[in-house]
């Protein structure tokens, strides 16, 4: 059914009901209440809808793909909505105020963060039609925005800006981040420059999608160098990738999640889905994580990405941190590329910073003045930009590829 006067959806719907074989019911605008109830009647337009349970399926949204082709997670209405409603309940937005999303809507944080929590919270929902960072800086200043949020390279983005510090940003209460490896720097850079506080969330589709979430009144280190503890009602534990035991506190092994936030699966992928959810219904996220005894967490890496260089174990995570403090680097990325007498050497992509110009060797010594000599990269790749998926991550695996392939050349 449509009635509207002529405005361009009508005609999207008309052309949409058409291909989707459905009959398409017209209705005059200007007709009263006795004439539209005829013609609802009459046209069997006001059917019975189907019941919808909390635990029916609602979404199936296809992972990022930073490691290779994406699986669809059939997610629900349980998990989508009070997901949505806890984590933008940690910021204690006030009924009106306005949250500007630039997470794309065909993502879980955009369509389910974005879309859903605003609704639960009452929040004037200002989605960015494609992100460019003097846009979403208009948006954020015009309509007053209560929070900056968005992927990590998002948040560079803006804070490179040139015009960044003379904007109107005074109705910024709080930050929020997640998706890919928040450095500390980052939330410092953020948080000293807006006078705010920062929110670092960790999650996956898979999970609706935050699992564990920061507080806006945790002490800065916490709030800087963990992604906080469980949100409510959600089970974590860290377990040894090899045997699936709960390891002790302090200790690196997989994060796994359960609870109402963990999808049905991956559509028609029954192979992938026991390989993700165990017979416990534990969510294996593939990520390496430690939990203090506190039950607040750190990420250390994909256990996929973990490079092992002459038997050592060595996670890109804590070396990008370390490079990402550098006033040279913008932006890093390091992977495992494959060596005859190591086993795997490491590689770092670098982007500069706007007007920085990084030496190799300075950046060797800055790792190593924090890090092991082991971990420090002897591979350097400098780029002008990184392979992204639509949701902001960084693909490594097309970093590597492209390395292989001679298209990137070592500084």
């Amino acid at each position: 059914m449509r009635s509207a006067p002529n405005v361009p959806e009508w005609e999207v719907l008309e052309f949409g009901a058409a291909l989707a074989g459905l009959i398409l019911v017209t209705v005059n605008p200007a007709y009263k209440p006795g004439e539209l109830k005829y013609v609802l009647e009459q046209s069997a337009s006001t059917e019975q809808l189907p019941d919808v349970g909390p635990d029916d399926p609602v979404q199936i949204q296809y992972t990022s793909g930073t490691t290779g082709f994406p699986k669809g997670a059939l997610l629900h209405h349980r998990g989508l909505t009070n997901n949505a409603r806890m984590t933008l309940g940690r910021f204690e937005f006030a009924p009106g105020e306005a949250y500007v999303n630039p997470f794309p809507l065909f993502h879980t944080a955009g369509c389910g963060l974005g879309a859903l929590g605003c609704v639960s919270h009452q929040l004037a929902h200002v989605p960015v039609l494609a992100f460019e960072p003097g846009l979403m800086l208009d948006l954020v200043e015009a309509e007053r925005a209560a929070a900056l949020a968005g992927v990590p390279t998002v948040l560079i983005a803006l804070t490179e800006d040139p015009g960044f510090d003379t904007r109107d940003l005074s109705s910024v209460r709080a930050a929020l981040s997640g998706g890919a490896l928040v450095a500390p720097d980052l939330v410092k850079r953020i948080e000293d420059r807006l006078g705010v506080r920062f929110s670092i969330v960790y999650g996956q589709t898979e999970s609706s999608p935050v699992i564990t979430q920061g507080r806006l009144d945790d002490s800065f280190d916490d709030r800087a160098t963990t992604i906080g503890r469980p949100l409510p009602q959600t089970e974590v534990r860290i377990v040894d990738p090899v045997t699936g035991e709960t390891v002790p506190c302090g200790v690196v092994g997989e994060l796994c999640a359960r609870g109402y936030l963990v999808m049905h699966g991956y559509y028609e992928m029954p192979d992938a889905t026991f390989a993700a959810i165990d017979g416990g219904r534990w969510l294996h996220t593939g990520d390496l994580a430690s939990m203090d005894d506190r039950g607040y967490c750190r990420i250390e890496g994909r256990l996929k990405d973990m490079i092992i260089r002459g038997g050592e174990n060595i996670f890109p995570h804590e070396i990008e941190q370390r490079l990402f403090t550098h006033a040279a680097v913008g932006e890093v990325a390091v992977v495992g590329i494959p060596d005859e007498t190591w086993g795997e050497e490491v590689c770092a992509f670098v982007r500069a910073a706007p007007g920085a110009m990084p030496e190799k060797d300075e950046l060797v010594a800055y790792v190593r003045a924090e890090l092991a000599a082991f971990k420090a990269p002897r591979i350097w790749v400098f780029v002008d930009e990184f392979p992204m998926t639509p949701s902001g991550k960084v693909q490594k695996f097309v970093l590597r590829e492209r390395f292989l392939a001679g298209d990137l050349r070592p500084a």
